[in-house]
């Protein structure tokens, strides 16, 4: 028992580094094309408000959302596999 909770925790931790780590990468790769599209678009305005608009439409976007998959998919083999070598 002890040995599936030091699996959880140690796991926990790696994923969440994981998850943070692609998440600000992902973030970062948007934005970066985001000033892409300004500059190529020419636009007028403020361009860190619209850089800003753009990344808040990625926030609530299917890509980001994706980004969960961290922690889904590691959890979802792991107990597959617990349940296959244990009960079959």
């Amino acid at each position: 028992m002890f040995a599936l909770l030091r699996l959880s925790v140690i796991g926990f931790v790696v994923l969440t580094v994981i998850y943070f780590c692609l998440s600000l990468y992902s973030r970062s790769v948007r934005r970066g094309k985001l000033e892409t599209e300004w500059e190529q678009s020419g636009l007028e305005g403020d361009r860190e408000a619209w850089i800003d608009q753009g990344l808040r439409d990625y926030d609530g976007s299917l890509r980001r959302k994706l980004i969960w998959g961290v922690y889904i998919i590691p959890v979802t083999v792991v107990i597959c596999m617990i349940y296959f070598m244990n009960f079959h």
